[in-house]
This record gives structure tokens, C-alpha cells and sequence, in this order.
């Protein structure tokens, strides 16, 4: 069995104020990746990885609850996050669709969970699917599709 690939600029370490927690980031800030603030991970079970943000002011929209954009772009860095924690082996992959149905809405200043469930993996394609939860609450439902990519970089 080969290793498995985590792209070289996400810095993947235990988090020392989260125990069981892992980071999950990046030391360039300008890129989009960072509008998501701290992104944790952990294995949570066989196949089952869990992603937690934490949602702040520029997170939030008129309605001074968590924006959907931004719970589309936590759930859409869960699948490469929690898909990994749940054992996937992406390396270098786009995410192909990704269906989200919104339950309620998010708290501000309230950490917001991501599970992840790893249904199927391929040589090509993985498929997830999962909740996003605040507070033992549903926030959103997802399903997702990530396809690799052949023969490309890491740049």
C-alpha cells in the first residue's frame, strides 16, 4: 500500500488547545482557503472524518447569522479535510459537485461541526456525504463529489 498524499502546503499537526484535534491550514493567508479562519480535523470512526470552524463577524451576513457562503465553503473544505481523516487518499483533486439543503441557521462565535463520511473511493472519483451541526443541532445536509486529478502538480 502506498503512502497516502496531503498536498505540502497544508500544515496538518496536533492542535495543542484542541486535544484530539488536528490543524488543518495554510501558511499563505491571501489564499481563499483562509477566509475559513482555524479549520480543525479528527478521524471520527471507520471511514468518518469531523471538521470544526469557528464562525466570527466576518463570517456572518446582514442577518448577524453565519452566511451560507461560508458554511459552502467550510462543508466544501470539510471533503478534503475530514475526507482525509476518514482515510481517502485525494493528492491533488477538484471537487466535481457538492449538493447542500440548509436546515436553520448558524450562531456566530459558536464552533460549527462538519461530519464527513467517506462512501465510495476510486481510482478517479471520491464520494462524501454528511451533516454540519452547531450545538448538537443540523445546520445543513451534503453530499459531495471530489475527482482527481492525473499527471498534475502541486502548485
Amino acid at each position: 500500500m502506498t503512502e497516502r498524499r496531503l498536498h505540502p502546503l497544508i500544515r496538518h499537526h496536533p492542535d495543542p488547545n484542541h486535544p484530539g484535534w488536528w490543524t488543518w491550514d495554510l501558511p499563505d493567508t491571501d489564499r481563499y482557503n483562509a477566509t475559513i479562519g482555524k479549520l480543525l480535523v479528527r478521524g471520527d470512526g471507520a471511514g468518518r472524518g469531523r471538521c470544526r470552524m469557528f464562525p466570527g463577524h466576518a463570517h456572518s451576513n446582514l442577518g448577524n447569522i453565519v452566511h451560507g457562503g461560508a458554511i459552502l465553503t467550510f462543508i466544501d473544505m470539510a471533503m478534503f479535510a475530514g475526507g482525509y481523516a476518514a482515510g481517502g487518499d485525494f493528492g491533488p483533486s477538484v471537487t466535481l459537485d457538492l449538493s447542500t439543503q440548509f436546515l436553520s441557521g448558524a450562531k456566530l462565535g459558536v464552533p460549527l461541526d462538519a461530519t464527513v463520511e467517506l462512501l465510495r473511493e476510486s481510482k478517479r472519483m471520491a464520494v462524501m456525504r454528511g451533516l454540519v451541526e452547531q450545538e448538537g443541532e443540523a445546520i445543513a445536509a451534503w453530499s459531495g463529489t471530489l475527482r482527481k486529478l492525473a499527471g498534475r502538480g502541486r502548485g
